[in-house]
């Protein structure tokens, strides 16, 4: 077994890689670069021409307006964007070939990352449930090994592909404890989407008392003129911000709410909550039930169930914050989260 691997780290490239970014992938893919660089491997990260990144080592691609913010959801001009994204890749594992790492951890969402040759074993990890044929048919033709996120999120991609894929929980990074008095706002942090709920979460946090604190990117333009804009004058809304002031806003906010109106694949915004000792309230969806115990890291209701969200809003601020802190810490140690990927990428090299 290698103690040491050169490793290539493969970002999605619709986006890129920022301090101040609301993309769970690319939040995630950057701390696992940082924790297998601080285990003594050579990690070097491919992303999109933009990228900016504090301690890591990035070699980044130009990327074509056909593709820049053309997000899984938002795709329009299927073949211009296929073009453009396939051109996009093919240049960035020409440079990761030219390189000669060990093994690579890819974390794109496209048929075309999925699909490309790498000329190294490779290990996909794919961040969202099976969504896109094009995907689909690409994870089913690769021989390299495919990972996901969560139980419930494996479940559905084997079902989808009738093949073998494993769970590669996200992990969370240490974070600083509360920064002052619980404050009465509920936080909704991450992209301003359908899928996220985001009006939905408005409504329950105002009924409930507390002020809606949204935290996040435009990433559906239409949502947020039809859905969220009518409720600002409720709201606070914040722009995507660096993790430090997402993690100290956590540490104050009563709760967090994730109404989730799709199979959550993980839910990295309740990990992080949970270890800023912030309780959790969203629908019973996708891999939430993973992510937050009930009654101990916040408390989930049947989806659609606004009512619900606005009574489990009260409860879950009664809950000791001290005690969800300690129980998200057992559960989401970025340590943990490394050593197995390190595990994988071992064995995949070897």
């Amino acid at each position: 077994m290698r103690e040491r691997l050169s490793i290539g780290v493969v970002a999605p490239l619709v986006a890129p890689l920022r301090e101040a970014q609301p993309y769970g992938n690319h939040i995630f893919l950057t701390d696992l670069a940082r924790g297998l660089a601080a285990r003594g491997h050579d990690v070097v990260v491919y992303a999109a021409e933009g990228s900016q990144v504090e301690g890591l080592r990035l070699d980044t691609v130009p990327v074509a307006p056909e593709i820049e913010g053309r997000f899984l959801l938002l795709r329009g001009n299927e073949a211009a964007e296929a073009q453009a994204m396939a051109q996009a890749f093919d240049r960035l594992f020409a440079r990761l070939r030219r390189r000669g790492h060990d093994v690579v951890t890819q974390h794109a969402f496209d048929r075309e990352a999925i699909a490309a040759d790498p000329g190294v074993p490779t290990l996909h990890t794919l961040h969202l449930p099976p969504l896109r044929e094009e995907v689909m048919a690409a994870v089913r033709a690769t021989p390299m090994p495919v990972a996901t996120v969560s139980e419930r999120c494996a479940g559905l991609w084997r079902d989808a592909c009738g093949r073998e894929v494993g769970v590669l929980p996200n992990g969370v990074p240490p974070m600083p404890g509360p920064e002052g008095p619980v404050e009465p706002v509920a936080l909704i942090a991450g992209r301003i989407s359908p899928e996220k709920g985001v009006a939905t979460a408005i409504r329950a946090a105002w009924l409930a008392g507390l002020v809606p604190c949204v935290v996040g990117e435009i990433y559906d333009p239409d949502y947020y003129r039809s859905e969220v804009a009518p409720l600002r004058h409720v709201a606070r809304m914040l722009p995507a911000l660096p993790r430090h002031q997402v993690r100290a806003l956590m540490g104050c906010a009563a709760v967090a709410l994730m109404p989730v109106e799709w199979e959550e694949p993980f839910g990295l915004v309740a990990a992080e909550a949970q270890l800023a000792g912030c309780p959790v309230v969203g629908y019973r969806r996708g891999a939430l039930p993973e992510v937050v115990v009930e009654g101990i890291g916040g408390h989930l209701v049947p989806p659609g169930d606004e009512a619900g969200l606005v009574a489990a809003i009260g409860a879950s601020c009664r809950l000791d914050r001290a005690a969800i802190r300690r129980d998200a810490e057992e559960r989401f140690g970025m340590d943990a989260c490394i050593r197995r990927y390190e595990r994988a990428l071992v064995a995949l090299g070897d």
